[in-house]
């Protein structure tokens, strides 16, 4: 096995642990080592759908004893999709086994949860970070720059990520399960939304928020009402002002707004990049031009791309999140802009969610 690769081990089956099997071995300083699942034969069909697809030079070990994975002294690093009900406890374990953790999003149930997940990292010295891709593409890094020259002092952000699921979805998935996903359409789609938003504005804490839940699950006997469809807004000190919606009961969407008094920049794909070798986004400038009785509005609209390919492919934004992980554990530096990040995000996601289970109060976060 490769001495100058991070060595993974994933926690848990779920769907999105398929696509980051790829951007493991994608990453070019990475190497699977293992695969866990409470149900052997799970994980042993994970393992063989995946190698069909894109195979690893050495096939990993399935296991069905998360414990067990942790203890081995052959893995640096886990990937924990487990969902976010279930995912404190064993975010702690990995900590206290040595491990880095790499953790899907939402981070955790409530931002108390990841304050201790924060302090179990660093009481044992491990990188943490929450598995957000779109943070690690070629694009974003561009569009630093955009945001900063082009579009100027920002005024306004508008952010949407949704998709349309179906009864059945809404009956049997996870994701609309009180205990296992308890934040629904919020923690699942919402926590992209604002993600980027408080990226554009250089992670700045909103003064005040607002949420309001437009849909949810009915509550039954084991499982309280999740948010199928929620939106909300952020004020930030500078002026500036953010909405965003989310929702599972709405067509796919994924596009994003930065308005400023220099130009508006637009995303069509800021969570997971429109099929295809290149990444888009467009700047507008418009000007509007009186010529006596003449009004003309000019769109002023460019648009820009980069070279980067959509997914599942070397350069791609998640082989750089694996990436980017994997070569802060084989440097041995810890970086806390990730966990900070990712405090910030929960603790905005969280006053939202209290502003709408309490009729779309406005919460300030200055308390």
């Amino acid at each position: 096995m490769n001495t100058n690769h991070c060595r993974w081990g994933i926690l848990g089956a779920a769907f999105i642990a398929r696509k980051n099997w790829q951007a493991i071995r994608d990453a070019g300083n990475a190497t699977l080592v293992a695969v866990a699942s409470r149900d052997l034969s799970r994980a042993q069909a994970f393992i063989d759908e995946c190698q069909g697809s894109a195979p690893h030079a050495q096939v990993p070990e399935a296991m069905d004893d998360y414990t067990a994975l942790l203890a081995r002294k052959d893995i640096d690093a886990v990937y924990i999709p487990l969902p976010t009900g279930l995912r404190k406890d064993w975010v702690i374990r990995a900590a206290q086994a040595g491990k880095h953790v790499l953790v899907e999003k939402p981070v955790g149930v409530t931002a108390a949860d990841v304050t201790e997940i924060i302090a179990a990292c660093e009481k044992h010295r491990v990188q943490f970070m929450d598995g957000v891709m779109f943070m690690h593409g070629r694009r974003l890094q561009r569009l630093r720059k955009v945001v900063d020259n082009d579009v100027g002092r920002v005024r306004n952000i508008a952010t949407q990520f949704s998709f349309m699921s179906d009864d059945e979805f809404q009956r049997s998935n996870i994701r609309a399960h009180g205990k296992l996903e308890p934040l629904g359409c919020l923690g699942d789609l919402g926590w992209y939304c604002l993600r980027f938003t408080l990226w554009a504005m250089n992670y700045a804490t909103p003064t005040h928020v607002t949420g309001r839940i437009h849909a949810e699950t009915q509550q039954t006997a084991d499982s309280p009402p999740v948010p199928l469809e929620f939106s909300g807004t952020l004020n930030f000190a500078n002026g500036a002002n953010a909405t965003f919606y989310c929702s599972f009961t709405t067509t796919n969407a994924q596009w994003a707004i930065v308005s400023g008094d220099k130009g508006l920049l637009q995303v069509s794909d800021f969570v997971l990049p429109f099929s295809g070798t290149q990444t888009k986004y467009s700047l507008t400038r418009s000007e509007f031009a009186l010529d006596r009785c003449q009004a003309s509005m000019h769109e002023g609209r460019q648009t820009e791309a980069i070279d980067e390919p959509s997914n599942n492919a070397p350069g791609s934004q998640e082989a750089g999140l694996f990436h980017t992980f994997s070569q802060l554990v084989l440097d041995g530096k810890r970086d806390d802009h990730w966990p900070k990040i990712s405090l910030l995000t929960q603790q905005v996601l969280d006053a939202c969610l209290v502003s709408a289970r309490e009729d779309s109060r406005v919460i300030s976060l200055n308390d």
